[in-house]
């Protein structure tokens, strides 16, 4: 399933540039077809005022004493009649005189302005009328008139207002769903687009390094990503390449070093200088106990849990303290198991777990001091919690504490070489769990493992993700 689009993501970007591009163009294209529409309507009305101009001198004849006389037929004259109402006309001579009028008191239709030999188009306001029209120069048997022509604003057609007054109302609301349709598809064609890129992000995030084999889908990826993808994949070939041979290495020189160190133990066994055997075997111990480390290390990196295994925290608790009792009790301490009785079912490897917790008593019982007790404490939520009453952590070294090879007293001769609770930290990954380290008042440690709950489903759930 596809994870939910992110704000900073490539389809959210896409999307919110269109929303906006779609919301601009909402608004900008009624408006812009209304302003196209008026200039339309104009320049048919001056069209129109033009041809009617035209019409008008062709009927401006003169007699044989050399008077002017307009003869139009009687239709045109019903159009530019006062009962009509909508047009009306003004034939002016080279003096500005008003030779023929349809206008009752026989004036110009536009008193005010200049006469020109070019066409000028005419606009007067009175009274609250608004006459629109034109002024254009006709030449007459060599004599120059000027014909004006215009229109009653307020007589306009009907369709032409219902257009102009109505035009916003109405195709805007059919424009915006239009847009906002258009919108839809094409938020629809991106995620289509992108699904292969959203799918292989979420398979990208969900690799651990306890599935060095995974790698990233690229047949359906789009070709100008699909190169990064196959870089990727080359990188992470050659990164478990290295890590593989990181892991046989350690694990073979551990078992190397095994057979040559138990050869050296039966030998020093053998020496007649007692006391100087218990030191070499001091040493040989401690080196066995430092191979021993590297090989669970090594067993740990290339460790995974199978959404199918179950162990009981409660079972492996008891086991492991078990184990422990007698080595703690005689160098003077206690251990104890407490918390819920019965079983807790998690998610988890039963050998790893108890090798975690075997690690961290074993911590537990190196820095805490004589006559003190550890305490493994099971929580019916799946954790495991281990406290001792040392010295404490301080929060300088809860950064330094799962590094590997790190140990907070050097100088202190004890097995460690600081693999132990590395190898705790790796175990909890591998579980995809948690550890905690809290300083526990007035003095001591707590180490808490947290893992997840055992779901009989888990392994039919997670046979679709990676």
């Amino acid at each position: 399933m596809i994870r939910r689009i992110g704000r900073n993501s490539i389809v959210a970007r896409i999307v919110w540039l269109h929303i906006l591009v779609v919301g601009s163009v909402s608004i900008f294209m009624p408006v812009a077809l209304y302003f196209l529409l008026a200039s339309e309507t104009n320049e048919i009305q001056r069209q129109f005022i033009t041809s009617q101009v035209n019409q008008i001198g062709k009927y401006l004849t003169r007699d044989e004493n050399g008077a002017w006389h307009l003869d139009l037929p009687e239709g045109i004259q019903d159009i530019y009649s006062e009962a009509y109402g909508r047009y009306r006309y003004a034939v002016l001579n080279a003096q500005g005189k008003v030779l023929f009028s349809s206008l009752a008191d026989k004036s110009a239709v536009f008193p005010d302005g200049q006469l020109t030999d070019d066409t000028q188009y005419l606009e007067r306001r009175d009274s609250g009328l608004t006459v629109q029209g034109a002024r254009i120069p006709e030449t007459i048997d060599g004599e120059p008139f000027w014909v004006e022509v215009g229109e009653d604003l307020s007589h306009r057609d009907v369709i032409i207002d219902d257009i102009l007054g109505r035009f916003l109302q109405r195709v805007a609301w059919v424009t915006l769903p239009l847009l906002l349709l258009l919108l839809g598809l094409d938020i629809a064609i991106v995620r289509t687009v992108f699904r292969p890129v959203i799918r292989a992000s979420e398979e990208a995030e969900a690799i651990r390094p306890s599935q060095p084999g995974v790698r990233l889908p690229s047949a359906e990826l789009p070709g100008e990503i699909r190169p990064l993808v196959l870089a990727i994949n080359n990188a992470l070939e050659r990164l478990e390449a290295g890590y593989r041979q990181q892991h046989e290495f350690a694990a073979d020189a551990a078992h190397e070093l095994r057979t040559p160190l138990a050869i050296l133990r039966t030998r020093i066994d053998t020496m007649a200088d007692r006391e100087a055997s218990r030191q070499l075997r001091s040493d040989v111990e401690r080196m066995s106990h430092t191979v021993n480390q590297l090989l669970e290390m090594a067993e740990s990196e290339i460790f995974v849990v199978g959404p199918e295994e179950q162990a009981d925290l409660h079972a492996i608790a008891v086991d492991v303290v078990s184990f422990l009792a007698p080595l703690i009790f005689g160098e003077g301490r206690s251990v104890s198991v407490s918390g819920v009785d019965g079983p807790v079912p998690v998610n988890g490897n039963v050998e790893m777990i108890a090798r975690a917790l075997r690690n961290l008593v074993e911590n537990a019982a190196k820095y805490s001091p004589e006559g003190s007790e550890i305490e493994v404490i099971v929580d019916q939520a799946g954790a495991l919690r281990i406290t001792d009453e040392g010295a404490g952590i301080s929060d300088d070294d809860k950064q330094l504490l799962f590094q590997r090879f790190w140990r907070r007293d050097r100088r202190r001769g004890t097995n460690s070489v600081g693999l132990g609770l590395a190898i705790v930290q790796r175990i909890m990954a591998a579980h995809n769990g948690e550890i905690e380290v809290h300083r526990r008042a007035p003095r001591g440690t707590e180490f808490v493992l947290r893992f997840r709950p055992f779901a009989p489903d888990a392994q039919d759930d997670s046979a679709g993700t990676v």
